[in-house]
């Protein structure tokens, strides 16, 4: 794997031929959502990769697709959770001193702290986290389950990180017992160039080596499983040779799973995620058929339904509806005469703007969308952003806790290992991990537009009252809440000149 953290050597490999079998297995359980999946992907991401049946990259996947509500929606709220969660070139984490910290300690390693959160910010904002942060949450918004593959770059590259969206065709998951998404299998036909690529030394069987420098473009099933190890996670790189033996390529131990697994929505006893897309699914299905009956009721509009008497000189598969257009008859036939419309289709509209509009509600189009008014007042700018976060509330909670808190710290523990940040851990107690997104902010506006209107009542009450507010301490708090760099907050007030000139 080109991460090696450089991963561990592992004592004794796990048998080979037990881990594709159990490989197997998880895919089998995983067969029930693939029909439903797919159904997701062609009516609102049909770019996605298939599970039906073998695809090739960039071939026309859109001929089931009349109504583009929803692909357009999906995008849009990919976009917004990327903007919200991670926004490209904003810092959008922090690092701060934990509460076990006394002052003193505080105000000394803030600024450490400030510059190490700077060094790894820089990291992601040269690699390619946007891109590829951007594909996972368009697998999010669709089916509910999205995995990001996060590895180690070569030495000499801009970024030390480097990320791959794992398509869900590809990948196979299973709930750990806290339920967490820890056990990750990942399954891939490769060639013998992209296995070496990927997994540098691994160490092919003869036969199947040959086989590779013939053909160039034949292609290997790999399995890569990653699974918990106690505290650490065991990485096994498996050849699956099919009816030969199975091989290990590669194995070894991180600290942090190199796969994030993250969920959109959990429904008890499920183990993937249910996405926006799936509630929607059964109005975003109808308004596709209301389209394209839509369609073929105008095509008859524009053509008609004509009907002719056989003549034996009339030849309807030789008329062409063109003007300019000469249709020979027979003397006293009719000829060639238009059959009336039994009916019309004027409901259509009404119930397709229906739909569209619940679609859009659902996928959040409607409420996430940009401004349409620049000018807004400071009231309708909090407003706006208490309705973002009751609407993403629970789910960035769990995006919190299975996407943005597992990528910081294994970026932290490479990015530690290499020497390019002081040896820390972020464990907590003595240094904590600070959300600084527009959404994590827009959480804490309500607690901050309350602690706001007290101080201005205890400040209009004037006497005894402004004597509870601690000043130091409200601001203190006011900036952690606003996501103030921690360099910029001082825990302990700076003594007075007086008091300076008798220490």
């Amino acid at each position: 794997m080109a991460d090696p953290t450089k991963p561990k050597r592992a004592g004794k490999p796990d048998d080979p031929a037990a881990l594709v079998e159990r490989f197997r297995a998880a895919k089998a359980r995983r067969s029930v959502w693939e029909a439903h999946w797919q159904d997701c992907y062609d009516y609102a991401l049909p770019n996605g990769q298939l599970f039906n049946h073998v695809g090739t990259p960039g071939e026309r996947r859109v001929d089931r697709l009349f109504d583009g509500t929803a692909p357009d929606a999906v995008e849009q709220l990919a976009a917004s959770l990327l903007s919200q969660l991670t926004p490209p070139w904003s810092s959008w984490f922090g690092f701060v001193p934990g509460p076990d910290l006394s002052d003193a300690e505080r105000d000394r390693i803030a600024p450490m702290l400030d510059r190490a959160a700077g060094i790894v910010q820089s990291h992601f904002d040269r690699s390619n986290f946007a891109v590829e942060a951007h594909q996972a949450f368009l697998d999010l918004v669709t089916v509910g389950t999205a995995s990001l593959l996060m590895e180690e770059a070569a030495p000499g590259e801009a970024s030390s990180l480097r990320f791959t969206a794992v398509p869900m065709a590809e990948a196979v998951l299973e709930e750990g017992p806290h339920g967490r998404l820890d056990a990750t299998w990942r399954g891939s036909a490769l060639t013998l160039a992209e296995i070496g690529r990927r997994f540098p030394g691994a160490a092919l069987p003869p036969g199947l080596r040959r086989r590779g420098e013939d053909d160039p473009d034949a292609r290997f099933d790999v399995v890569e499983a990653v699974l918990p190890d106690g505290i650490a996670y065991r990485w096994t790189v498996v050849l699956d040779g099919g009816s030969e033996e199975a091989v290990t390529l590669a194995d070894g131990r991180f600290a942090q799973s190199p796969f994030v697994n993250f969920r959109w929505l959990k429904a008890p006893g499920e183990v993937y995620g249910r996405s926006p897309v799936m509630k929607a699914l059964p109005d975003i299905k109808t308004a596709n058929k209301v389209v394209e009956l839509v369609l073929k009721n105008a095509s008859i509009a524009v053509t008609g339904i004509w009907q002719a008497d056989d003549d034996g000189v009339l030849n309807p598969a030789a008329i062409r509806l063109v003007p300019g257009t000469i249709i020979p008859k027979a003397v006293g036939s009719a000829g060639l005469t238009p059959l009336a419309n039994p009916g019309r289709f004027d409901v259509s509209q009404l119930v397709l703007d229906d739909l569209r509009a619940r679609i859009r509600h659902a996928l959040l189009a409607d409420r996430l969308a940009p401004l349409n008014d620049a000018r807004m007042t400071a009231t309708e700018v909090l407003e706006r952003s208490a309705e973002v976060g009751r609407l993403l509330g629970a789910t960035y909670g769990r995006l919190q806790a299975e996407l943005l808190t597992p990528l910081l710290l294994r970026a932290v523990s490479i990015l530690r290992r290499r020497g390019e940040i002081p040896d820390f851990i972020v464990d907590g107690r003595l240094v904590e991990l600070q959300y600084r997104s527009p959404l994590a902010q827009a959480q804490g506006l309500r607690d901050v537009q309350a602690t706001l209107r007290w101080l201005d009542t205890a400040q209009r009450l004037g006497g005894g009252a402004l004597e509870t507010v601690d000043a130091a301490a409200t601001a203190r708090w006011l900036g952690e809440a606003f996501g103030v760099p921690a360099k910029l907050i001082r825990a302990q007030p700076a003594p007075k000149p007086e008091e300076a000139s008798h220490g």
